[in-house]
């Protein structure tokens, strides 16, 4: 077994493998994050019985064809696994009456492996897949303490509605779920060393703020290539490999992703997130409940991220792009704008490139805010992370992206800003500073102390307006 970080995952799976009573875990997480590698390498393909199901590649595929491609899938699986002779069955109900005989029939001691994976894709419009798998578990699987029943997926929004959410025979059945993250900057960096690629940690932010911490992206590049290179081979080049992934990624996650891509249009163009009578406007998507459903699938599986403004309860949410590679594709790759299959080595640097940075660079702190709360001291007090924008029709609008609220009363107010060199602070940015501050408090009306932060690549200039920064967090202090 070879595997770059994931420990906690991988000694709780071997957890549940040991245990005495039947377990239905839920791994769960982004596609192309690495879930079906992990459970694969961590029982080292040691299945009782593993199926996978079929990506749906026609949209106009009538509910009996989908129905019968799931189901060959599955009888195929059970041929392979020990049911040869079998024959296909037409319905979910016989078919899971199948795998039961097949596990009745595995001989050995200690638990029987049963690995369904991308659950979601098997259960296809009226098949009754839900159904029969609930009959299965609660009247077979859940009364045999030697069975380790493990399902897996990309759509997440499924995966908590019909699994977590289940109001009926699923309802509370799963035993352990687990939620598998993207690689945090610290475990990028042990992957590429892994994989022999060298990098700098500069280098390695910038590849975070295209690719996040998905293995899947990291997994192609070149190590004979620098970093710039690797984007053109990747997203520009001719036969880019990722150049068609969104789309890809959509059609996979989404039965009816047309609201899903309005959506992410939308947020696209406007880095500091929208409302949702914003999104409505912005996107010509109904305020209804397919919005709701919409949005709902976007944060679950990992695109948007949704958050309560400061000192805002209930309403008041705002929506942000945050998934690194469809930010990255909507700004550079969407519109086929670009037909330089070197765009991203000849424009480095630029004025395009370098405003993308900023919005990128924030996404990364925001997806470290543990490791700025370490480096701040602060990572065993109680703290409530937020954003705030100033009220509509205020002159100047003001916006903090990382409010950190502290139970210490201290409220630090982080500025973010990537720079090939020390961030220096000039008069007119501390007065903007010092302006934001007040206006902050103003509207608040908190009566906390204001600690302006600042987290940079290399820290900030001491010079004559370095007080403006109560406290720093440097590049170095995120691959903690």
């Amino acid at each position: 077994m070879h595997i770059v970080g994931r420990k906690q995952e991988i000694a709780a799976l071997r957890s549940y493998q040991e245990s005495k009573k039947p377990e239905f875990v839920v791994v769960y997480g982004r596609r192309r994050v690495g879930k079906t590698f992990l459970v694969k390498e961590v029982f080292e393909n040691g299945f009782c019985f593993y199926c996978t199901g079929r990506k749906n590649e026609d949209e106009d595929e009538r509910p009996t064809e989908a129905l019968g491609k799931q189901l060959s899938a599955f009888h195929e699986a059970l041929v392979k696994y020990g049911g040869r002779g079998i024959e296909r069955k037409d319905n979910w109900f016989d078919a899971f009456l199948q795998l039961e005989q097949l596990i009745e029939n595995t001989k050995g001691t200690g638990k029987k492996v049963i690995f369904i994976d991308e659950m979601p894709w098997l259960d296809t419009p009226g098949s009754g897949f839900l159904s029969a798998f609930e009959y299965f578990w609660n009247s077979f699987a859940s009364s045999r303490p030697d069975i380790l029943l493990i399902a897996c997926g990309s759509a997440t929004s499924w995966i908590v509605k019909k699994l977590f959410e289940n109001t009926g025979g699923l309802f509370n059945r799963v035993t352990k779920r687990m939620h598998l993250a993207p690689f945090t900057l610290a475990e990028t960096e042990a992957y590429f060393e892994d994989r022999g690629i060298v990098m700098g940690r500069y280098q390695m932010v910038e590849s975070y703020m295209i690719f996040g911490g998905i293995p899947f992206y990291l997994d192609l590049f070149e190590k004979k290539y620098g970093l710039a290179q690797n984007v053109d081979l990747l997203c520009f080049g001719e036969d880019a490999l990722l150049r068609g992934e969104y789309r890809s990624l959509f059609a996979t996650l989404f039965r009816d992703s047309e609201n899903h891509h309005r959506i992410v249009r939308a947020l696209a163009s406007k880095a500091a997130g929208l409302t949702r009578e914003e999104i409505v406007k912005a996107s010509g998507v109904a305020n209804n409940g397919h919005l709701t459903e919409a949005l709902e699938d976007l944060a679950l599986c990992g695109f948007v991220r949704k958050y309560q403004a400061f000192g805002k309860r209930g309403k008041g949410a705002v929506y942000q792009l945050s998934d690194p590679y469809t930010l990255f594709y909507h700004r550079f790759i969407a519109d086929g704008k670009v037909t330089d299959p070197n765009f991203w080595a000849n424009g480095y640097g630029g004025g395009a490139q370098n405003a993308w940075r900023g919005y990128a660079f924030e996404q990364v702190c925001l997806a470290h805010v543990q490791q700025i709360r370490q480096a701040l001291g602060i990572g065993g007090i109680v703290v409530n992370s937020s954003a705030w924008r100033s009220a509509a029709g205020t002159p100047g609008g003001a916006q903090i992206d990382l409010v950190l609220d502290r139970a210490d009363r201290v409220i630090n107010l982080c500025e973010m800003k990537f720079s090939t060199r020390e961030f220096e602070i000039d008069k007119a940015y501390c007065a903007k500073l010092e302006s934001k501050a007040r206006a902050f408090a103003a509207e608040t009306k908190t009566n906390k102390t204001l600690h302006t932060t600042f987290v940079t690549t290399y820290g900030v200039k001491h010079n004559k307006y370095r007080y403006a920064a109560q406290s720093e967090v440097v590049m170095e202090d995120l691959f903690q």
